[in-house]
């Protein structure tokens, strides 16, 4: 196989680092891997043991510039670590990742020009399986990972054939393809970069193999903060995880959805404008991520729609003064394909749902005019869709 690249970001990981690196070297097909780790916080030696044991384990390792000041996120580390590394071929890899045994040229088998590869995930019985991973424990924390057993296992499953289409970490593609798209999108901070990822590809049309007898160990989102077991760390990673699904929202139009074997499964986006009348600021702050546009009356605009936007413009990368706009000063219909009228006092859960579903909605009745559901009346001037524009993101 060709000498692969391990993109490894870490944000005060050292604890998983120590058990992931060796992991590499020792089960990789190849030895001459390169390992690049991206240290974006430090709050736990990791420079200190990265230089300690970069000539052992053949590691390069950056610093974030702004070290202690401001993260870089996952994605732009990741998109780092790919920058600098020289060979065709990378793979992502988690912090909280183990290697399986020939792991690397089990998933390469499968690479191609246009194709991302994952290996198979085999985790801790935490989370719920739909039948994309390998329940198995083999160690709940880094210090408790039973090498011996986990390479046993991986060695009665090096002769399984089947291969799915889903996609999740970690992952090897060439990196002309990955460039081709633009890299990450750097507003999804530190969560749901993936996802943005994924769509992207997907409309690209890239063929996504996840071959079964890959399989690497992964201690279930330790590294990144989503395992609740880790308090500290979780509570940072939910804020974290809060504002990047709206930023998600906000691109795309719809949340992440895929299949239950993580085939990515993208909504059709649309230019939609919500106009609510008689609002409140609870409901201001639930629907602006659903549509491209939000219009307010000037009695509710004139005091809480200016404070939502104060207050959230720190939290997302769009200009919210574009987003939150008084329905007295603009004209809705004439600057927006889909226009979707209610009363703020008429919205009940159901309506919420049928909002956050209004580009699927459209979709299946695929026609322009004026209609009503529930309290909503629906106004389709174009039935034009965006999500292509989405694919490449421009640096």
């Amino acid at each position: 196989m060709e000498k692969i690249t391990f993109c490894i970001p870490s944000k005060s990981n050292l604890r998983y680092l120590k058990t992931c690196i060796p992991s590499i070297r020792k089960n990789a097909y190849r030895e001459d891997h390169d390992i690049i780790v991206f240290v974006d916080s430090d709050e736990d030696g990791t420079i200190e043991w990265l230089d300690s044991i970069k000539d052992e384990y053949n590691v390069k390792y950056f610093v974030n510039p702004e070290l202690g000041k401001r993260l870089y996120g996952i994605g732009k580390a990741y998109d780092f670590c790919i920058e600098q590394s020289i060979t065709d071929v990378f793979m992502i890899f988690h912090a909280d990742m183990m290697l399986g045994k020939n792991a690397d040229y089990l998933a390469f088998k499968h690479l191609k020009e246009k194709t991302v590869v994952c290996s198979t995930r085999v985790e801790p019985p935490i989370h719920p399986n739909n039948g994309e991973k390998i329940l198995m424990d083999f160690g709940m924390w880094p210090e408790e990972f039973d090498a011996k057993e986990f390479d046993e296992f991986t060695e009665l499953h090096k002769h399984n054939n089947k291969t799915t289409d889903g996609i999740f970490a970690p992952w090897m593609m060439y990196k002309t393809d990955f460039i081709s798209l633009g890299g990450h999108d750097a507003i999804l901070k530190s969560c749901r970069e993936d996802s943005d990822v994924f769509n992207r590809m997907k409309l690209a049309g890239y063929t996504f193999i996840q071959p079964w007898n890959s399989l690497v160990y992964h201690l279930t989102g330790r590294g990144a903060g989503s395992f609740d077991g880790d308090t500290t760390r979780h509570e940072a990673w939910k804020k974290e995880m809060n504002n990047s699904t709206k930023e998600f929202i906000r691109k795309w139009g719809s949340n992440v959805n895929h299949t239950p074997l993580m085939h990515p499964i993208v909504s059709k986006k649309r230019n939609i404008a919500f106009v609510m009348k008689n609002g409140n600021l609870p409901l201001l702050e639930a629907l602006e991520p659903w549509c491209d546009r939000i219009y307010v009356d000037e009695r509710f605009a004139i005091g809480k729609a200016y404070d939502y936007i104060e207050m959230g413009q720190e939290n997302t990368s769009y200009d919210l003064r574009k987003r939150v706009l008084m329905i007295n000063e603009n004209d809705p219909e004439g600057e927006n394909d889909v226009v979707v009228v209610f009363d703020g006092n008429h919205v009940t859960q159901q309506t919420f749902e049928l909002l956050q579903r209004m580009s699927d909605i459209i979709t299946g009745t695929n026609d322009t005019g004026e209609f009503e559901i529930d309290c909503l009346t629906i106004i389709v001037n174009s039935l034009e869709t965006y999500e292509h524009n989405l694919i490449k993101v421009e640096k």
